[in-house]
């Protein structure tokens, strides 16, 4: 049961799919999950499919969607802002709460890498979002890029590409100059993803700090799940925000998987989102 659906956000078209639960009945009201896309990915990646079908097939509403400059969205290609996509997030919530399946009061983000960042922050900047979930998420983007160009020589080259960008506006950057992906893992990326971004891009995670606001989720609840350890997005990240945050905020990290472990199918990390759900979130209709 998935639904085509578009909604508005800056002027700009935001393209989604609404799944609807097999069991639905007209009338019902559902608690909702919007499941949110990494870096220059897009809806369609497993790592967004997935666990989209499971929150499904567990009785949730759920929208996945294209943040600006993604997928079929509008917007500039490749100019993936942070700031514009806690405003695409906004919106979705609000197009979300707005339609008859949903319980408005009850609508979580579930993100993954830099969905996971953007999940974060918006819920510590809009109190509509009734829970989280941060799947290899970071909370500090200069320390989290350090982190994945960790040389000397690397992390001089990325600041030159910064400061080059800053004398040339709109200069195009490629993906894996701004956040490197072991070619073993490149395969987690949807066909469509997006390898060309403006430097803007780059400039926009490195100030991006969910750290700052991620204590001011509490009381509402938090998950964070991580890799252990993760070939792209360092584990430091998602166990700092668990310092920072408040109760009630449950870490868990995870052997034998990577970064895109949603979409590996792991009977251990689908049992941790369940049970999770079932006590903080529950699929509970009215």
């Amino acid at each position: 049961m998935q639904e085509k659906v578009n909604f508005e956000c800056a002027g700009q078209r935001m393209a989604g799919v609404l799944h609807l639960p097999a069991d639905y009945k007209r009338g019902d009201r559902r608690p909702a999950i919007i499941v949110m896309h990494g870096f220059g990915s897009n809806k369609d990646a497993a790592n967004c499919t997935v666990p989209a079908g499971m929150y499904e097939s567990w009785g949730y509403v759920v929208l996945r969607f294209d943040r600006r400059g993604c997928g079929e969205s509008g917007g500039e290609p490749g100019l993936n802002l942070c700031r514009e996509h806690v405003e695409d997030t906004k919106a979705a919530l609000s197009w979300l709460a707005a339609r008859s399946e949903v319980r408005s009061e009850r609508i979580a983000l579930q993100g993954t890498s830099l969905g996971g960042a953007i999940a974060v922050y918006t819920a510590g900047v809009d109190p509509r979002v009734a829970a989280v979930i941060s799947v290899g998420g970071w909370g500090d983007g200069k320390r989290k890029l350090q982190g994945q160009h960790p040389t000397k020589e690397g992390w001089e080259k990325f600041c030159a590409m910064l400061d080059e960008g800053k004398r040339k506006p709109g200069m195009k950057v490629h993906r894996f100059d701004i956040v490197p992906i072991p070619p073993h893992l490149r395969g987690g990326l949807p066909p469509t993803a997006l390898m060309e971004f403006h430097v803007e891009t780059a400039q926009s995670i490195y100030d991006f700090r969910p750290d700052d606001v991620v204590g001011k989720i509490s009381p509402r609840p938090i998950l964070f799940m991580h890799a252990a350890p993760d070939s792209v997005t360092p584990t430091d990240e998602s166990i700092e925000m668990f310092r920072r945050a408040k109760p009630p905020v449950e870490l868990h990290l995870f052997h034998g998987v990577d970064h895109f472990m949603l979409a590996e199918g792991n009977p251990r990390v689908t049992e941790t989102l369940r049970s999770w759900l079932a006590v903080n979130f529950p699929a509970t209709s009215t």
